[in-house]
Formats: C-alpha cells, structure tokens, sequence
C-alpha cells in the first residue's frame, strides 16, 4: 500500500506515513478471538485493508503472560497507524488487555458484524468529542459518592468516554437488599436529549447520577450507554 499523501511505500495497510506525517486510517476495528485478531483499517467510510495477528494461548501461570504479550502485539499494530478511533469486538479478557495498552478513543460494537456495524455509524452524523480532562467533568449540589475510592474511580471510567460532558451526583438513598460484591455501576435507559442515569450501588445504598452527554437523542444516547456499561463490565463493576 502506498500513502495517498506522498506515495511513499508503507509496510502494512493503513500504517502512518512517516515521510510525510499523514494518516492513512482514521478508525481500526477489531474482531478479537482468545487465539487471532482481524484488524480492520477504515478511512471515511472506506475499507483501507485488513491484518491479522495470532497467538497460541498457554494454560496456568503462563497464560498471563502469553496474554499480555499477545494484547502487546494488537496494541503495538494500532499505534503503528495512529488511528483517532478503535472499535473492539469479541473476546472480553483480550480486548481489556489490548486497551490497558492505549490511550485512543476505545469503543465496543456487537460480535457479529463489527465493521459494517462501524461502517453505519460513521455513515451518520459523528457526536461532539469532550476535551474536558476527566475530572473536571464531575459537578453539581450534591458532591459525595457512595463506594469512596472504588465509587469514584467508577465515574472516572464512565468520565473518560469521548461523549461524556458532565457527570451530575445525586442524593443517595438506602434500600433494597444488601450486597457483599462491593461497588456495583450501571448505565441505565437513555432519554429523549441521549442523556443517561449512572446507578451507584454500595451494600444497600443506591445514588442515581446524571450523565449529560454529546448525544441529541435516545438512538445516539443508547450508543453512548452501551459503551459506558461495556467500559463498567471490563473494569469490573457490573
């Protein structure tokens, strides 16, 4: 594949030119197996190529180590075409691993048509992207989270998202049953403007939080909450 800046020979699809600094894949989608990855390059709406990576998984004290490695190998094939999106599917051990490993603008599509999925949305009109560092985004009256550590770092995760412009506390209440499995969070149904509800739950106490986000309806909204308890899940708090 040649740059389609300079026509300077690149060594895989997708990867950015050196030569003249331009990006020839704005967007990299993974389909991701516990033993292979498909790495598929987009520019626009276009497909630019396509490239696997593979892995033999070990079992016992090894498999942590074969896994970050392999994760490592995924990563390193992302950096090399400095994309400003990565869409993730398949393997949730595997796609925790390879983000651990960047710092793009992470998203997760559904498993079984992952780049055409990818392909509709950038089709549409893209959201707003918040440059707001993650802890500026938190506001509102009411200024304490249930769960201390564990219940702010929730909301740091739910703060990264790209979409996210504000996170609004609320009162915390007691109620329902009490749970031993430590701080729980969930994105619940979004509304009519895309904004979403954050649940905290701590034990027996629950704090309802408004997530106000670039979204300007529930289709878009319902996109954004999808992300946000895929990011909740993969870090351990669903």
């Amino acid at each position: 594949m040649e740059c389609r800046q300079c026509a300077s020979s690149l060594e895989r699809p997708g990867d950015y030119c050196l030569v003249c600094r331009t990006r020839n894949a704005d967007a990299v989608v993974l389909d991701v197996d516990r033993d292979h990855a498909t790495m598929t390059m987009l520019l626009d709406e276009d497909v630019v190529g396509a490239t696997d990576v593979r892995t033999t998984p070990e079992g016992g004290e090894r498999e942590v180590v074969e896994l970050r490695n392999f994760a490592g190998r995924v990563a390193d094939e992302v950096r090399r075409k400095r994309p400003e999106e990565v869409y993730a599917a398949g393997d949730r051990d595997v796609i925790r691993a390879v983000r651990a490993q960047l710092h793009h603008d992470f998203y997760r599509v559904g498993d079984e048509r992952p780049v055409e999925e990818v392909l509709e949305r950038r089709d549409e009109r893209s959201l707003e992207v918040v440059e707001t560092a993650p802890g500026d985004k938190l506001g509102g009256a009411h200024t304490t989270l249930i769960g201390n550590r564990d219940g702010m770092r929730a909301i740091r995760e739910v703060a990264r998202h790209p979409h996210v412009k504000k996170i609004i506390p609320g009162p915390i209440s007691a109620g329902g049953s009490s749970s031993s499995s430590g701080v729980r969070a969930k994105a619940t149904r979004a509304d009519e403007n895309g904004n979403v509800r954050l649940l905290l739950r701590d034990g027996s106490s629950v704090q309802e939080n408004r997530v106000v986000t670039t979204a300007m309806d529930r289709e878009r909204g319902e996109r954004v909450r999808g992300d946000l308890n895929e990011v909740l899940a993969e870090t351990g708090f669903r």
